[in-house]
């Protein structure tokens, strides 16, 4: 293979928790499908009658369909502009498997297993709403896929956004078949070869099934729930790290003045000054004499991380909104008996959240950055060594603290910030100009998870930094007093970075705290 199939994605544990996610119940939240995509939890379908009942009406709706009149999109036609290609009854049992064939033309890295788990997650949240006319079988042969951790490998590019993921989701309807490979048990196999091991025998698709696994939104939406969470976990660990670098800068905790922030009361603008409050452990601190106001990066901390905050609960409902839909066409009412041509598989609504998303979040990234320059820098660092370098004696002079570590901040941040461009905006016309509009959603969403790796590299150094100009800053002598939360996670990171006294690389130590942002290990601001 020309791409390594294995990513640094949200930790994954080697068998599931007993915890069960039952779809065809309640509808999914992002928390679920992050859950499913750690393996924290066990995908189950509903066993409720009625819902079993209204998946079978779908199918049976179908079928006399095909039987009475013969003419259904995608069933017994063409695709997309070979709609007007009638395909004759004997070869309609053929269409599904030429659909995933002929997508079959996906590039670039694999998606990593929590990415792959997310989005099958979020296919299976569609299908159980039971309007695409699939079969019981097809919806219990996705849930096996995650149960048993039998991972399509999925190409990451090849995909427009509308008529949704068609080609990454082709990977999927094909495993389903038991073509192609997956990753299941630590290797890469054939996927008929996997199926073998679990049990699972291949499935024939039925007419529309391919259609209704592939003309929808979820890899965009599964990739957009595990970018929101992550993103909502730097939001507060953002809010964390300028505490600290408040201290560290000996700056101004007066910023933060509820007073203040009821003048210009966004809410989430206000929880963080809140949390800065919180952590500064001074409901009436004194004025700094010596600077009435601290730079921007610091005094205005709360409106860069508050607008993140303030984002998160508009992205949450559109996503969710996506995450819990019908959205691939033609869509079959069971109820009424009517099928229905639409264009729910435009993703226009996780692009919209995912170029957001990633401006906000690249935002955060150059407020750290900011802060940074100003505490390694003595010119402004009030007393602190220049490169917070810990050094001293005749071996100072050789030794240059984070001067490095500050360099490749720049670079991360830089690189979070070329990537904001939106991506909804390049919509492309394609198909023969069927697919004439369309939504870039999942190259919104990749670009967004992108935009999040970097930003947590920024946050991984910051890290750093708070625990070095932290250290130092105690030994210069501080005029505020550590707060008890902000001890404990200082002692903490003591026990994990050494002080950097000598110069030493600081890579393996970079990549320990990655793993750990990402499994947030630190409990941040719960119930504020």
């Amino acid at each position: 293979m020309a791409d390594e199939p294995l990513g640094t994605g949200r930790a994954d544990s080697a068998s599931p928790a007993s915890t069960v996610c039952r779809f065809g119940a309640a509808p999914l939240r992002i928390e679920d499908v992050a859950a499913l995509a750690r393996r924290d939890c066990m995908a189950e379908l509903s066993d409720d009658p009625a819902f079993r009942a209204r998946i079978q009406r779908g199918a049976d709706y179908l079928d006399r369909m095909l039987q009475d009149h013969g003419h259904i999109y995608g069933v017994t036609t063409g695709y997309g502009d070979s709609c007007t290609v009638g395909v004759p009854r004997e070869l309609v049992a053929e269409l599904p498997h030429h659909l995933f064939t002929y997508h079959g033309c996906g590039l670039g890295r694999y998606l990593d297993p929590a990415e792959t788990r997310a989005a099958l997650a979020a296919r299976l949240a569609s299908l159980v709403r039971g309007m695409s006319g699939v079969s019981l079988p097809l919806l219990q042969g996705l849930a096996t896929l995650l149960r048993h951790d039998v991972l399509p490998l999925i190409p990451a590019e090849g995909s427009v956004g509308a008529s949704g993921d068609l080609t990454p989701l082709s990977y999927v309807a094909a495993v389903l078949c038991g073509e192609r490979e997956v990753l299941h048990a630590g290797r890469v196999q054939p996927a008929a070869e996997a199926l073998a091991a679990i049990g699972m025998a291949p499935l024939r698709l039925r007419p529309k099934e391919g259609l209704a696994i592939m003309n929808g939104t979820a890899v965009m939406t599964g990739l957009a729930c595990l970018a929101w969470q992550r993103a909502d976990y730097l939001c507060r660990l953002a809010t964390r790290l300028t505490a600290f670098n408040v201290l560290v800068a000996d700056g101004n905790a007066h910023h933060f003045d509820q007073v203040l922030f009821d003048a210009k009361p966004h809410p989430g603008q206000s929880r963080i000054a809140a949390r800065l409050r919180a952590d500064l452990d001074s409901a009436q601190p004194p004025r700094n004499q010596q600077r009435l106001q601290d730079r921007y990066s610091l005094r205005c901390a709360p409106h860069v991380i508050g607008v993140l905050e303030d984002t998160l609960p508009f992205l949450r409902q559109l996503i969710e909104v996506e995450l819990n839909s019908a959205n691939d066409n033609p869509l079959i009412d069971p109820e009424e008996e009517r099928l229905l041509h639409g264009g729910h598989f435009y993703g226009g609504h996780i692009a919209l959240a995912m170029d957001t998303l990633k401006n906000t979040v690249a935002n955060v990234a150059d407020l750290l950055d900011r802060q940074l320059a100003l505490i390694v820098d003595a010119r402004y660092n009030h007393g602190l060594p220049a490169n917070l370098s810990a050094a001293t004696g005749p071996r100072a002079s050789i030794n240059h603290g984070l001067k490095a570590l500050q360099i490749s901040v720049s670079a991360w941040t830089a690189e979070a910030l070329k990537q904001t461009m939106p991506a909804s905006v390049f919509s492309r016309s394609t198909e023969c100009h069927n697919q004439d509009k369309v939504s870039m959603g999942t190259i919104a969403a990749r670009d967004c998870l992108r935009v999040i790796e970097l930003t947590e590299q920024v946050v991984a150094a910051m890290l750093v930094a708070a625990r070095q100009g932290l250290a130092l800053r105690q030994r210069a002598g501080m005029n505020a007093q550590l707060g008890a939360t902000l001890a404990a996670m200082y002692e903490d990171l003591g026990s994990c970075i050494a002080l950097v006294e000598e110069d030493r690389a600081l890579d393996r130590e970079l990549r320990h705290l990655l793993v750990e942002i990402r499994r947030e290990r630190w409990e941040l601001y719960v119930g504020h």
